[in-house]
């Protein structure tokens, strides 16, 4: 909840900013404490908690499926092995469904994507105030742990994906091939301008709404649950020990929450099959 001395709009502005590291206005490198000194930043600006909650979401996955791995048994299998076994058919049909190539890298690359974006979203179940409030506790500032609500790290996976389909176009159908794809579908040679035009927009359109998708899904969630909080927080302060109001953030939160499970999941196999199609069309000599 906000304090009695914050303000609802410092209050959001506090949950929607990143803890930023880069170049400060006094000449020194740090970590900006107001959204003003973010801002300044600039665009060499490091968002550390986007960092450090994807990397530590990513090692916590490897781990599992590692440890699953590496306890298959023939007999009755654990749960966990269970989950994973499901977790792999599961891309695996997803994959069969959308890739018509042969890529023994497509299928990994899905499975990566899937569980990793997941974990990402995942993040927004937690309570909006706790990890602040924590954080403020060590002397953070500030600390997002949704990293799919960064443009950066959208953006990242994004590019990422763009440029394995660039390296598979060109890999499979050689340079000319592509550069022909460019510049002669649908109008022919002699359409090749506006053939160049449409099919380049088409092509950078692939990474852009990749990564704004799954941002903007995510981005809208978070601010959802921050609305709420902060509605919660104006009621109780409005009529001090109402537990009835009290009780109706906590429904709305809820309700927000179980709605919010499909959307997670929903975005993260979205990103997914995304980047399968993509991968598929950049082995197909024509789309």
């Amino acid at each position: 909840m906000s304090s009695e001395t914050e303000t609802s709009a410092e209050y959001i502005k506090h949950h929607l900013q990143n803890l930023t590291y880069g170049h400060l206005p006094d000449g020194s490198w740090g970590v900006a404490h107001t959204p003003e000194q973010a801002k300044a930043m600039g665009f060499w600006a490091l968002n550390l908690d986007t960092v450090i909650m994807s990397l530590l979401l990513g090692i916590v996955l490897m781990f599992i499926f590692r440890r699953a791995a590496k306890s298959i048994s023939t007999g009755a299998p654990s749960g966990l092995q269970n989950f994973c076994e499901w977790a792999v058919e599961f891309v695996d049909t997803s994959v069969r469904g959308s890739f018509t190539a042969k890529n023994d890298l497509v299928a990994p690359l899905a499975l990566t994507i899937f569980f990793w974006v997941f974990a990402m979203n995942l993040m927004d179940l937690l309570p909006i105030d706790y990890v602040p409030l924590l954080m403020g506790w060590l002397g953070v500032p500030f600390f997002k742990v949704v990293p799919s609500t960064d443009p950066n790290a959208t953006f990242g996976m994004a590019i990422g994906v763009f440029l394995l389909v660039l390296f598979y176009s060109v890999k499979m159908k050689g340079v000319g091939g592509f550069v022909g794809e460019l510049t002669l579908q649908p109008f022919g040679k002699w359409g090749m301008p506006v053939n160049l035009l449409l099919e380049g927009v088409n092509l950078i359109a692939k990474p852009i709404s990749l990564a704004l998708r799954l941002f903007g899904n995510m981005y809208a969630g978070e601010m959802i649950f921050i609305l709420i909080a902060l509605m919660g927080g104006t009621w109780a302060g409005m009529t001090p020990g109402s537990t009835t109001l009290y009780g109706s953030q906590i429904l709305l939160s809820l309700g927000w929450a179980i709605f919010h499970i499909l959307i997670v999941t929903l975005q993260a196999f979205i990103f997914m099959t995304l980047t399968v199609v993509y991968m598929d069309m950049a082995h197909q000599e024509h789309h």
